[in-house]
């Protein structure tokens, strides 16, 4: 089980049998699952300045997902979630785990998007193969301890709007031309560098990842909020340079995060098989 902040495909986690808790999102006065909500709905509504906001998702729906589970033959689950300093919705998973009657072992991954994605996936491999929830548990842990995180956004507002800015916060203020590089660190969003311009903004971001994969076998997911006309550009970059790359993954941002990174914003993942 993870939440819907993982950026997993639906045909994905359905492959591997991963439960997806949606985290709830808020626009204007509407309230639902965030997968009720279409991409350009959303694009839309913050362009146009709307309210935006998020909510974990119920313990109710966490309780139930897992009673599911349990009445299809689980004998334990484990439940890997968005860092508890950006989310409540790891509380929420640990409340219901408390009125389940086989073992739930919720894990807080400190990190989101795909860092998260990747944990869930070599998790539920893990236990297609025959695991324990001991090797379960090991093998998400060594996924989200390793992956590192980078994100490129057009701009600090919505960060900061949301409350997610974290240590990135130092950065407010500079000038516009300046972009944003940003990762996730001790469980929140943490500035990396200023770049001037979009476009050197994104060659900086593969020659991060690039430096980060260590000429070593890595899977790397490039996560995008909107349309950008490079995005297949970068992915082919990061191909030609991380000779190592095991998988490589071109995906949309769920929309509780494009909700705090806002349009434009891009990232990636850079994860270590293991």
């Amino acid at each position: 089980m993870t939440d819907s902040t993982a950026c997993l495909p639906e045909q994905l986690a359905d492959q591997w049998d991963i439960g997806i808790a949606q985290v709830q999102l808020h626009v204007g006065d509407r309230l639902d699952d965030e997968q009720r909500f279409a991409r350009a709905e959303l694009l839309a509504a913050m362009r146009a300045g709307q309210p935006v906001s998020t909510s974990p998702p119920d313990p109710g729906a966490f309780f139930w997902a897992y009673q599911d589970a349990m009445s299809r033959g689980a004998t334990a689950i484990v439940s890997i979630h968005i860092s508890g300093r950006m989310s409540a919705t790891v509380e929420a998973a640990r409340e219901a785990a408390q009125q389940v009657q086989i073992p739930v072992h919720v894990l807080d991954s400190g990190t989101t998007g795909m860092s998260l994605g990747f944990a869930a996936l070599s998790a539920a491999r893990a236990a297609a193969a025959g695991a324990d929830p001991r090797r379960v548990i090991e093998a998400a842990e060594y996924r989200f301890r390793t992956s590192k995180e980078l994100l490129y956004v057009d701009t600090l507002e919505y960060l900061k709007r949301s409350g997610r800015i974290g240590s990135a916060q130092a950065m407010v203020g500079s000038a516009l031309s300046l972009k944003p590089l940003l990762t996730v660190r001790e469980g929140e969003v943490a500035p990396l560098s200023r770049v001037p311009g979009r476009r050197r903004a994104l060659n900086k971001l593969v020659d991060l990842a690039t430096k980060e994969a260590r000429g070593k076998p890595v899977d790397v997911a490039l996560v995008r909020f909107g349309d950008d006309e490079r995005v297949l550009e970068l992915a082919e970059q990061l191909r030609h340079r991380i000779p190592q790359v095991r998988e490589t993954m071109t995906l949309e941002a769920s929309t509780i995060i494009g909700a705090h990174v806002g349009p434009g914003a891009l990232g990636i993942t850079v994860s270590p098989s293991n």
